[in-house]
């Protein structure tokens, strides 16, 4: 017997003419079309996204062209679903995406659980990634990394940290090598820190082929060999629109650090001394 293998799509339409019952039309003619219905929700205001499966492209087509000829819904988008489609449908908006720098997503506080979603997405495909991450101090970065880590089902690792103390690893023992981990830089601390044991572990596990997640990424490559051309994805985090992440007057006392001079207090970290303080 044989089993023909169902593929998935994206569908999204506009809503030109929101009468009642439009919905359950448009659901009803991709029934008649062979076509299932996998996942369905409302993509920002008079816009509906879904996720539907067939076995055979041309019921697709046919769907498509007969929604031509419809006014209540213009089709725009019917393609194989991305990453950013899926999270779409999931939270019923779209992440963020730098209009020129394609690798570049931007989120605020309030999305941390799409954040989350989005970096276990991310996490979940089990191959090379360096990510780094912007925000200033206490906006969430960390804990959402954790998160992500946890949904994922990942190990987590921080090679440098600020989360409960600072933590600044000189090596790793032989059952912290594996690819399924997820290891966390903090670039102000690594940037900062003058002990050659840990910038060579950082060098090392930037060789592993595994999930990287540097915070502070434009702290780290100021300091490193690595430039931001070698990050797969930069996340930037918000407590809203219109902050700003002021990494220039960063920069400048991070290059300072090299010449041995004190900081004075953590102000890179996310100064949690006490505790983790998750999305607080």
């Amino acid at each position: 017997m044989t089993v023909t293998t169902k593929k998935e799509w994206y569908l999204e339409y506009d809503i030109t003419i929101n009468r009642p019952g439009l919905l359950g039309d448009v659901s009803s003619l991709l029934g008649m079309m062979g076509i299932n219905i996998v996942t369905i929700n409302g993509i920002e205001e008079g816009r509906r996204g879904l996720l539907i499966k067939t076995d055979n492209l041309e019921k697709v087509k046919r769907f498509e062209s007969i929604v031509h000829e419809i006014d209540d819904i213009t089709i725009t988008k019917l393609r194989e679903p991305e990453l950013r489609d899926r999270l779409a449908v999931r939270h019923g908006r779209y992440i963020e995406q730098d209009a020129t720098d394609k690798k570049t997503f931007r989120f605020e506080r309030e999305d941390l659980g799409l954040l989350v979603d989005f970096m276990a997405e991310l996490f979940k495909e089990n191959e090379h990634k360096l990510i780094g991450i912007r925000g200033m101090p206490r906006v969430g970065k960390t804990e959402s990394i954790v998160a992500a880590s946890v949904c994922a089902h990942k190990r987590w690792l921080f090679i440098s940290s600020t989360l409960i103390k600072q933590t600044v690893r000189s090596s790793l023992i032989k059952g912290e090598y594996d690819a399924d981990h997820v290891y966390i830089i903090d670039g102000a601390v690594t940037a900062r820190e003058s002990n050659q044991k840990h910038q060579d572990l950082v060098k090392e596990v930037m060789k592993l082929p595994s999930i990287k997640v540097v915070e502070h990424p434009d702290l780290f490559v100021e300091t490193s060999e690595y430039e931001m051309r070698d990050f797969d994805y930069i996340i930037e985090l918000r407590e809203n629109k219109d902050q700003e992440i002021q990494y220039d007057e960063m920069k400048k006392h991070t290059v300072k650090s090299k010449n041995n001079l004190s900081f004075g207090n953590d102000e890179f970290g996310d100064g949690f001394g006490g505790g983790f303080g998750f999305f607080e």
